[in-house]
Order: structure tokens, then sequence, then C-alpha cells
């Protein structure tokens, strides 16, 4: 989707919370300035203040930020320096992805209460199909003012939610209705809802493909609905203007899928500095191994290739894989694969980020685990799992980094701890 903010707001009763929902089963309930919002309800003396979640070093970015934050210009994925510059006054804090796993998984049960058919898009948002909920909680509008009332009751959080015929429009609806909003669009008028928005409002439209087709003279949705096909297709290509002809008629058959896959589980770390230091790097790839692994667990995941990302200083990226012969979840091994792969790529510049990634993804219940010639029955996967069961009872503070990969020296440990 594009820029957000540039669709337009309130003030059209055609569309808003008492509006007609029949034939709207799809619900986009979106959390506002979520990160910050959780920061908030746990430092009560911070509300009303700017807030900005994100890396604080100076090359971090704003990962969110609350409304009083956004009135000076403050916006996600925002440079942290920038953002200083806007708001200087604002407090600054980093991420606690703990805490918003906690919340999100909470919010979620209240969701998965309503229907079964819940398809989280991130920590903080989600599609919602309600229509077979109706006898039991009511009208689509109905639900959604029901959930926004146990989100702020019980969480002390807030959402937004648009109540559609599609999720394409519903999504919109719950962008059109922040903070803190309702939105209905009904499903006779999702034409007239569309035709003004902008053409960056459309999935699939990006900055440089919206430069494009206002060059052609198409700046809103209705401009691209009644634009020659051969125009369309001439300018964006044949597959992605018969995607755009489907949105832009508020045509979208995809349904709420509940059942969602990762494709890919990763990790990544910019440093505040580039670093040319091995060990540095070495230090760097344990620790996000670690975190792969652990959430790769929690996921019930493995995967079959480990990727390694590289980003020099002069923003050049490189990228190398290998496939293992067992799909994984050991941090140990991705350790040892990604490792492998940076010293096979000896960059010659100071390194600026490092990244860890699983992909190929599969059930680990459902994957056969095949021992190596030599290798102990219990060892490198035991020892990461008796470590997830202390973190869950202890909180993983009480497990430092990549503390089951290297000794105090930094030697790697030729044998696995015993679990």
């Amino acid at each position: 989707m594009g820029r957000s903010q540039s669709l337009p707001r309130g003030g059209d009763p055609r569309f808003g919370p008492d509006s007609d929902d029949t034939g709207c089963p799809i619900l986009h309930v979106d959390m506002d300035a979520f990160f910050a919002s959780v920061e908030v309800r746990r430092r009560p003396e911070l509300r009303g203040r700017p807030v900005v979640v994100g890396g604080v070093g100076p090359r971090g970015v704003v990962s969110s930020a609350s409304y009083p934050a956004r009135r000076y210009g403050v916006r996600s994925a925002m440079p942290t320096a920038r953002a200083r510059s806007l708001c200087p006054h604002a407090v600054f804090l980093p991420p606690d992805f703990a805490a918003y796993r906690a919340a999100s998984e909470a919010v979620m049960r209240i969701f998965r209460d309503v229907t079964p058919l819940v398809e989280p898009l991130s920590l903080d948002e989600a599609f919602l199909d309600v229509a077979g909920a109706r006898r039991l909680f009511g009208r689509p509008a109905e639900i959604a003012r029901s959930i926004r009332d146990r989100v702020a009751r019980e969480q002390e959080l807030t959402c937004s939610v648009g109540v559609a015929s599609t999720k394409f429009v519903a999504k919109l609806g719950s962008t059109r209705a922040k903070p803190d909003g309702l939105l209905v669009v009904p499903a006779a008028r999702v034409l007239e809802f569309l035709r003004p928005l902008p053409v960056a409002a459309l999935w699939g439209v990006g900055d440089r493909s919206a430069e494009t087709l206002r060059r052609l003279g198409l700046t809103t949705v209705g401009d691209l609905a009644e634009a020659p096909p051969g125009m369309l297709r001439r300018a964006v290509g044949e597959a992605a203007a018969a995607h755009l002809r489907e949105l832009a008629h508020g045509r979208d058959p995809r349904r709420v899928s509940p059942e969602h896959v990762e494709k890919s589980i990763g990790a990544e770390v910019t440093f505040d500095t580039d670093v040319t230091d091995p060990q540095e790097i070495r230090r760097a790839l344990l620790a996000l191994a670690e975190k792969v692994g652990v959430r790769l667990r929690r996921a019930g995941q493995v995967g079959r290739t480990v990727s390694l990302k590289v980003r020099l200083a002069d923003f050049t990226t490189l990228s190398r894989a290998r496939t293992v012969g067992v799909p994984t979840d050991v941090a140990r091994e991705m350790f040892d694969t990604v490792w492998a792969l940076y010293s096979a790529l000896g960059p010659a510049q100071p390194v600026r980020l490092v990244g860890v990634r699983a992909e190929g993804l599969s059930d680990a219940g459902a994957t056969p685990r095949q021992l190596a010639l030599g290798e102990p029955e219990r060892g490198w996967r035991e020892a990461e799992a008796a470590a997830d069961a202390a973190a869950a009872r202890f909180g993983r503070s009480v497990i430092g980094p990549a503390s089951l990969l290297e000794c105090r020296d930094g030697r790697r440990r030729e044998n696995p701890p015993r679990p």
C-alpha cells in the first residue's frame, strides 16, 4: 500500500461508524501507534507526551511514534536522528519486543473470542471474517464496536477498525478511521469510496509506479479505473495492470486465511559505527543466530536454508545463502553456516549491518531429525530448548547473549553444554 497518510479523512456521512454494514463481513483491526502505546501503558506519566520507539543510536530508525510525536512530523521508518531534530523534547525509548509480543497475543485472543477466522498481518494488525459470528454477536459494526471496547477496557490500548466487503477496502477503512475510530464502507458504495483516493492508496503502487501513473494523468483511483487497458499495460506491465484494475473497481477475492505461514524468520542489526573487527562481527552473528533460533522454536518451524546479509559502509548489500542437509532450528548450526559464509565473503570494506535468516520453513514436528555421524544424541538442540524453558520462567536476561554458543574467552565450545 502507498502512503497511508495521504488518504482523505472524516466528515463524509456516507462512510462512518453507523453506515450500512450489509454484506460487509470483513474487519481490519489496526492498533494505534502500537509500540509507543504499549510503552505509555506501562509508563502512565508519558501519556500525552511525544514518545518515539526505535533504535536510539546514531543510525537508529523509528519503529513507532505516538500521535503527539506525529504532530511534529515524526513517522515510522524515519531515521532517529531526523526524529530528534523534528521533536527534540520527545521521549526516545529502545524497543521491547517481548512486551509487544505479549500485548499482541492478548489482543489476538480477543479477536479469536469472536471468530476463529483471524489472519494476523503483524503484531499490531489483523483481518477478521465475522460472517459466522453474527448470530452470537450481532452485525459486523456491532462486533467492531465490541472489539474496540474490549481492547480499551482489558488492554488499555486503542485500535481503529475498518468494516467492508473485502480485505483491501477494510484496510483502507481502518487507515481512514485512525486514530481510535471505526469506519464502515457500505458494499453498495465501494466505488464511491475508492474513486477520490490517490493512486498510491492501491496495494502494489509504490513511489516509483505512482509517479509513472501521475505522468499519464492518473492521479486518483477513479482515473485509473477509467484508463484504457492498453495504456495501463504499457505503463506498469500486464500483470500489474490487471491487479490494479481489479482493486480500482473494488474487486478483491482473497479470503481471510487463519493458516498464515511465515516464509522466513530473521534478525539483523545495524552497528552504531562501521565495524572492521571480525570478532565483533562474529559476536553479532552469534547473537542474531540465537534470536532466529528462539523465534523458530517458538513458531514450531525449522529452516532448510540459512542466509547471511551484509551491508557495507558504502551501502552495498551482499547476500549469501546455503541449504543445510537437515532443516534446523538450532542457533549453533545456523551460526556455523553464516560464519562460514561471512569468512568466504571476506568483505574489504567496514561493515554497517549484518543479518541472519532461516528460509524454506517447514513444521518442526513433521520434519525428521537425523543425527550426523558422531553427533551426540543429546546436545545443542536440547541445550537450547533448556535455555528456552529457563527464559520462559525467569526471563531471557538470565541467559546471556549467545551464551550457549561461546565461552567467556571468546573460543567456541566444541562440545555442547549438558542440558
